[in-house]
């Protein structure tokens, strides 16, 4: 049997929250395809997921023909859309069990607590088409924090969880079956088709979850004969708006009974190639939208409440897979490319209608407004007002050729000047790390030499203590000699002083050397110290003059440039100068030309009446050309003006031999 898929759930999260002082902070307004983050990835598919928001998950059903996605209870409620493919899903309600056939474009809503599995249908093999279901998963107002398990858990896991003496008690097996149940691999979420030898080997397992849905899961679809609900359809229902420019359509609780007691509403908008979704804001929902073909621009404007706040407006481009929210309140546009279609769908935070306002066009909520207090409000003329709001003839979706090309336009210039502030913050940093660096190493320079210094003078200290030690025994010494030696000691005494005056002269001998020394470090020190400041200097006003050239660079590129426009600008004064010489010139030759036709007619007149004088056979030639021209009206008008122009030809031959006549 053929490999089987379901592939992928997605779960896109985009917070934009409000903190205590009321100031926007925008977490994520776009989820990129490669950010989602993989859950289980096999061979045959994957689940993926994201989060959007503190209340919203949102799942992407992927499913191979002949693929089946094992039961599971959800924990939320969940509303989907079928994107591609078809299928039958099969849910619990009320103590039954209900099957529909999807479709591509039906919506439902499946209530927390029921249990729900999926089967993708067999296609052929020139089909081989997906199923695809895209799902949000609310909190609901009762429980606002998310399971462990996440939206759903599955049925295999909430029984096995037990133990082998609860799970024989609760089911009346035997220990073996118990055993067997208990020993088995667990199956993954995304399984293939179930052949006939598996069957054998899952007998215990389909006779309890037999027991829990009331049938065997594998065998149910042949069993439920033609008992099948019939979901609504997106594409099979008529659009809420349509023009040449795309439609748009949304389903609510209004539409929908099963949306009835939730929160959330589904919207698909189609808008064709160089067109946008007029200016407008929702009232009462919060939108999470899908791109699920081409690619397109949206513009998000912060309410003016906001601004200066932290709330920044934004423009970014979306292509098909990623995913984007606008919360209410907050202006939007969203703008097809030129070269493509671009088709979104998604789930608004509301099920009942949403009533979004435009601000533009013939649905323009500014048109129920006084003109008066609009001109006010916007300080401009009533007549630049009526023109304004008079001038768009269609209404919500609009024809804006080039705007998604400007909008990515200014954008990519966005980013480039993010980049060159990110760029000049990090040279910054490095200048401000540079000197921080230079600064500690000169307070250590400092401190080493603070410590030299305190080192010498306690070695003076202690010299000068040692030498008046030596002193004091010396002294005590010569009390206690004999007068008998008082000569001697005389004697000795006046060489002690000599020889004292001598080591005193030593002693300050080397403190003079020392104290040298000492200021010959000292002098070294404030040398470095004057030579590391120079050298800041220097490469301080290098990098100025390096700024100053970097500046006149640019004031001579600007004076360039001004200089270039101003050419141009002297160029189409030419330009006009000469258009308006040319066409005095035209006027001047046209009248001349009209001047030589008057005089030409009066020719004509008076050639006429001279004719009328000539002979018989050229009255009988004009007769015949009035016979002629009377079976010539039934010609084409082509022929008609060639045939005049013919005749003026001639005319004017004619009139110009007898110019010549006159002169000779």
């Amino acid at each position: 049997m053929r490999p089987i898929l379901i592939a992928f759930c997605v779960c896109c999260v985009i917070a934009i929250t409000c903190n205590g002082n009321g100031e926007v902070e925008e977490e994520r307004f776009v989820v990129r395809r490669e950010n989602r983050r993989v859950l289980v990835s096999t061979e045959n598919g994957e689940i993926v997921a994201a989060r959007v928001g503190s209340s919203y998950l949102v799942h992407f059903f992927t499913m191979d023909p002949n693929s089946l996605f094992l039961p599971v209870i959800l924990h939320y409620d969940m509303v989907f859309y079928v994107h591609t493919g078809s299928g039958k899903l099969f849910w619990t309600e009320e103590s039954e069990l209900k099957r529909a056939d999807l479709r591509r474009g039906d919506v439902y809503r499946l209530k927390a607590g029921a249990v729900f599995f999926i089967e993708s249908n067999l296609e052929t093999e020139t089909q081989r088409r997906k199923l695809r279901i895209h799902s949000i998963f609310p909190n609901s107002s009762i429980d606002m924090h998310e399971p462990p398990s996440g939206p759903y858990s599955s049925i295999r896991d909430m029984v096995l969880g037990f133990d082998k003496k609860v799970l024989q008690a609760a089911f009346k097996v035997c220990d073996e079956a118990i055993e067997e149940l208990l020993s088995g691999m667990k199956p993954p979420a995304i399984i293939h088709g179930v052949s006939k030898g598996e069957k054998r080997s899952r007998e215990t397992e389909k006779k309890i979850l037999g027991s829990l849905l009331g049938s065997d899961i594998f065998e149910l679809s042949k069993k439920m004969g033609k008992s099948s609900t019939k979901l609504f359809n997106l594409f099979k229902e008529d659009k809420d708006f349509q023009n040449r420019n795309g439609w748009s359509t949304t389903v609510t609780g209004k539409k929908l009974s099963a949306l009835k007691g939730t929160n959330i509403g589904l919207f698909m908008v189609n808008l064709t190639a160089g067109s946008m979704m007029g200016p407008h804001w929702n009232p009462v929902a919060t939108e999470v939208a899908v791109v699920v073909q081409g690619q397109g621009m949206v513009r998000v404007v912060c309410p003016s409440v906001l601004n200066g706040t932290g709330c920044s407006e934004m423009r970014f481009e979306v292509e098909e897979g990623d995913i984007f929210a606008v919360p209410r309140f907050y202006p939007m546009a969203q703008m097809a490319f030129n070269n493509e279609t671009f088709v979104f769908m998604g789930f608004s935070s509301s099920a009942k209608k949403n009533h979004p306002q435009f601000l533009a066009g013939q649905a323009s909520v500014l048109r129920t407004l006084s003109k008066d207090v609009l001109a006010t409000s916007f300080d401009v003329g009533n007549m630049t007002m009526d023109r304004l709001l008079d001038s768009q003839q269609e209404s919500v979706i609009l024809g804006c050729v080039s705007c998604a090309e400007e909008e990515l336009r200014i954008l990519e210039k966005e980013r480039e000047q993010e980049r060159e502030r990110e760029e000049e913050e990090r040279k910054r940093e490095e200048e401000e790390e540079r000197r921080r660096k230079e600064e500690e190493e000169r307070e250590r320079e400092e401190e080493e030499a603070r410590r030299q210094e305190e080192e010498r003078k306690r070695r003076e200290e202690e010299e000068e203590e040692a030498r008046r030690q030596e002193e004091e025994r010396k002294r005590q010494e010569k009390e206690e000699e004999a007068e008998a030696r008082r000569e001697e000691e005389e004697r000795k005494r006046r060489e002690e002083e000599e020889e004292a005056k001598r080591q005193e002269e030593e002693r300050k001998r080397r403190e003079e050397e020392e104290e040298e020394a000492a200021r010959r470090e000292e002098e070294e020190r404030k040398r470095q110290e004057e030579e590391a400041a120079r050298r800041e200097e220097e490469e301080w006003k290098r990098q100025e003059e390096e700024e100053e050239r970097k500046r006149r660079e640019e004031e001579a590129a600007r004076r360039e440039e001004e200089e270039r426009k101003r050419q141009q600008a002297a160029a189409k004064e030419r330009e006009e100068e000469e258009r308006q010489r040319e066409e005095e010139e035209r006027q001047r030759r046209e009248e001349e030309e009209e001047e030589r036709r008057r005089e030409r007619a009066a020719a004509k007149r008076e050639e006429e009446e001279r004719r009328r004088e000539e002979e018989e056979e050229e009255r009988q030639r004009r007769e015949e050309e009035e016979e002629e021209h009377e079976r010539e009206e039934q010609w084409s008008e082509e022929e008609e003006a060639a045939e005049e122009e013919r005749r003026r030809e001639e005319a004017e031959r004619r009139e110009e031999e007898r110019r010549r006549e006159k002169e000779e």
